[in-house]
């Protein structure tokens, strides 16, 4: 019989000394910050993380180009984050994927159909100039360099094929 109350006894001890798993759980959840089109955390991608600005002054974290694009064509599809309609976004920036500098989206290059594949499958790879797009695509393949008017171009369609 003391023997189990001494094993009850620490149990107990052991059960309130650490903390339950619920708070470990919010805890972690609050330290994520998840794209709005793939709930991804976007800090553990950096490299291709991008950013939109709406015409408010909200500012919209994104995963990667494809998921930031996804948004600006349909941002009634993510109800809660700001923007009604294209005409909601003022700007929106991508990462030179080569040096890590931020850039307008109108101002890069991407290239398509790289073995580089992004946080969620195929997607567009953003450069600062045609130059770097070229040596881009000699390390890691490619089928198509475009600017963002060819991307604009080829619209939501491009971005639907990306997510096939």
């Amino acid at each position: 019989m003391k023997k189990v109350i001494l094993i009850a006894f620490l149990s107990l001890s052991i059960a309130l000394a650490i903390e339950p798993k619920e708070a470990n759980v919010t805890k972690f959840k609050a330290n994520l910050q998840l794209d709005p089109v793939y709930k991804l955390d976007i800090k553990k991608y950096p490299k291709f993380a991008t950013k939109m600005v709406l015409k408010s002054g909200k500012v919209i974290n994104f995963i990667s180009v494809k998921s930031m694009l996804n948004y600006y064509y349909h941002p009634e599809k993510y109800p809660g984050f700001g923007a009604k309609s294209k005409l909601d976004v003022k700007e929106m920036f991508v990462k030179d994927y080569l040096d890590g500098k931020e850039l307008n989206l109108k101002d890069a290059w991407y290239i398509f159909g790289s073995k580089l594949s992004g946080p969620h499958g195929d997607d567009l790879i953003p450069v600062s100039s045609k130059v770097k797009a070229k040596l881009f695509e000699e390390k890691y393949g490619g089928t198509k360099i475009m600017d963002f008017k060819e991307i604009g171009n080829k619209g939501f369609g491009l971005i639907k094929y990306l997510d096939m």
